[in-house]
């Protein structure tokens, strides 16, 4: 049984950092994509980064460019996400997933396993 687990979130200020950490089971995920995403209360939820299989490959939108940072080590099957300068719109529960494919992808439809989320919230 393929299995994701989330850890790291939590509340942070303005200006803060958080690590997130996911810890996949089940099955070996090093040929797989691995992507990150959040969901904030009342909004659909949305790519945030991605990252290719072998690790060397990572893509994300604008507002997060320069702020998060996606990584993998799959002799762990384990991706992170170092977040930066996290501000209050940045709130949200944050999912891990694995992709259908190799290649880093933004489109969610392209993810098939996914975690439980951790939640993240920025405030002072």
């Amino acid at each position: 049984q393929v299995q994701l687990v989330e850890s790291g979130g939590g509340l942070v200020q303005p200006g803060g950092s958080l690590s997130l950490s996911c810890s996949a089971s089940g099955r070996t995920f090093s040929n797989y994509a691995m992507g990150w995403f959040r969901q904030a209360v009342g909004k659909e939820r949305e790519f945030v980064a991605g990252i290719n299989a072998p690790g060397n490959i990572a893509n994300y939108p604008d507002f997060v460019q320069g702020r998060f940072t996606i990584s993998r080590d799959n002799a762990e099957n384990t991706v992170y996400l170092q977040m930066n300068s996290l501000n209050a719109e940045d709130t949200a529960v944050y999912y891990c997933a694995v992709a259908k494919t190799s290649r880093a992808t933004t489109d969610i439809g392209e993810y098939h396993y996914w975690g439980q989320g951790t939640q993240v919230t920025v405030s002072s």
